[in-house]
């Protein structure tokens, strides 16, 4: 028989003495019992002073055991761990930075409350009462001055205009370093207040051009953000396939190649080339005068700002080409047109741009054979375009399929132009120039191939002598049209544009 069975035996004993039934006791009576058994037992821990020979005297029990004591002194703990946390986070967030952001409105416990900080917390500076922190410059009253007496102060003084003038320091640019100098309690006249703050502006001033040069320009080989949106816009627009690189630079434009896409009003090209003209005004500030002139585009250049006036330049190109290419002149075919980027046939083959008649290796014929087409073109562009190239060269000119093409004609002017037969000559010079250079023995010089494709008999000894007559007719032509508010330029149907001069032919 097991042990609980003998026990049941003697329970149910008729005869035998009851057995008193202990009551369970609960987890919560045991706890307050151990609980009260550790507190005596620390109570009893103190030590007693052996010479006052007294006990110790204890404060009651209920006011040790308050629960708002506790939760004060929980709160009190709790803060200080927060505050040691927030100095930490303090000093990580400023690092080595001589600019340093405090955290004190955040703290829970100030310096002066917490009277138990350690050793290890004095790193912590109360900003509020540094006793070195250098006080602001005080204010002058309304009335102007301060003190009485001997010791009146106004606010022309001079310390106090100087360490107000150093407080100013502090509302110039942030890139602009000025130092603690107040700190230093330092001192500025006017005059080196007053230089400071013009440096300062100027510098301003500076870093924004700079800033919007570089934003806002075309350099060489490069576009700007505007301009580059403006490509990007034509690819996704279907106009263009792809943009390939950049083929040629120029004073006044950067040329791409590119692929050419689809439009639903014109076909396009399979080869294109994008003719950016670059937004920097540096180039066009002296060649307002091809396009100030021009009776095209008089009126609406003097209602325009220089920077709109490279649009009107594109736009300028545009028209010269489409009269060209309707006359029948070898040049490339305008595609489309985008504020300053123009869009043409590209001049060349498999991505090879056709070479400048300056850099072809052409023979005596071939030679030979493209001086007479330039001089056909020359005449058909005067005679049947009424134009003026004006920068006519070898460097304008590209040999492609042993025929001369045309490029660069922004700047072509019509010969009503007032420096109209100026530009002419100009490009009769550098025409003749190049190819008698080149060894083409019918090249005519300067003086015969003007007269040949304006159709005019000028005669001169000299250079100075045939620009004299020039100027002369230019000067009466423009009077004529100032007053009578017509051209002076007579077309006839068998020849070039005539100048009359009183009633004779010149």
């Amino acid at each position: 028989m097991d042990q609980v069975e003998v026990a049941s035996k003697e329970v149910k004993s008729p005869w035998g003495a009851a057995r008193p039934v202990q009551t369970p006791c609960s987890l919560a009576d045991v706890m307050s019992e151990q609980l009260a058994t550790q507190l005596d037992e620390e109570i009893n821990a103190f030590p007693t002073c052996p010479e006052a020979g007294v006990e110790l005297m204890t404060s009651p029990v209920d006011e040790t055991d308050s629960d708002l004591m506790l939760a004060q002194m929980l709160q009190m703990e709790f803060d200080r761990e927060f505050d040691s946390q927030l100095r930490r986070e303090e000093k990580k967030f400023n690092g080595d930075s001589k600019v340093s952001i405090s955290f004190e409105n955040y703290r829970m416990v100030h310096p002066y409350e917490d009277s138990d900080s350690s050793e290890d917390e004095v790193d912590w500076q109360d900003t509020r009462n540094d006793p070195y922190r250098a006080d602001k410059p005080t204010t002058t009253p309304r009335k102007g001055f301060t003190g009485k007496g001997k010791n009146i102060t106004t606010k022309h003084d001079e310390v106090v205009c100087g360490r107000k003038n150093t407080a100013r320091m502090e509302h110039f640019a942030p890139e602009v370093q000025v130092g603690d100098g107040i700190g230093m309690d330092l001192k500025l006249s006017n005059h080196v207040y007053n230089a400071l703050k013009r440096h300062c502006y100027s510098e301003q001033r500076r870093s924004a051009r700079l800033h919007e040069k570089k934003e806002h320009s075309t350099a060489e080989q490069a576009v700007d953000p505007k301009t580059r949106l403006l490509m990007y816009k034509m690819v996704n627009a279907g106009v263009l396939d792809n943009i390939n690189g950049c083929i040629s630079t120029g004073k006044e434009s950067v040329v791409f190649h590119a692929d050419g896409g689809s439009m639903e009003e014109k076909e396009v090209p399979q080869e294109c080339v994008l003719k950016v003209f670059k937004t920097t005004l540096n180039e066009f500030k002296n060649r307002d005068k091809y396009i100030k002139d021009d009776y095209r585009f008089k009126d609406r250049f003097s209602k325009l700002n220089p920077r709109k006036v490279i649009r009107l330049w594109a736009e300028k190109e545009m028209h010269n080409l489409a009269r060209m290419k309707k006359a029948g002149i070898l040049c490339p075919e305008v595609v489309v047109l985008k504020k300053h980027i123009l869009v043409m046939s590209f001049i060349g083959q498999d991505h090879v741009p056709a070479p400048k008649l300056k850099d072809a290796m052409l023979s005596s014929d071939d030679m030979k054979l493209a001086y007479y087409q330039v001089l056909d073109m020359m005449q058909q562009l005067y005679r049947e375009c009424n134009l003026v190239h004006a920068d006519l060269s070898e460097y304008n000119m590209l040999w492609h399929d042993r025929k001369v093409w045309v490029i660069d004609v922004s700047q072509s002017v019509e010969p009503t132009h007032p420096h109209g037969l100026e530009f002419l000559f100009r490009d009769c010079r550098n025409v003749s120039t190049f190819f008698e250079k080149a060894g083409v023995a019918e090249a005519m010089n300067v003086y015969d191939l003007f007269n040949a494709v304006s159709g005019l008999e000028i005669s001169g000894d000299n250079e100075a002598d045939f620009l004299a007559q020039i100027e002369a007719l230019e000067k009466m032509n423009e009077d004529h049209v100032q007053k009578r508010s017509k051209k002076t330029f007579l077309t006839s149907d068998d020849g070039p544009p005539l100048l009359k001069k009183g009633n004779e032919d010149i």
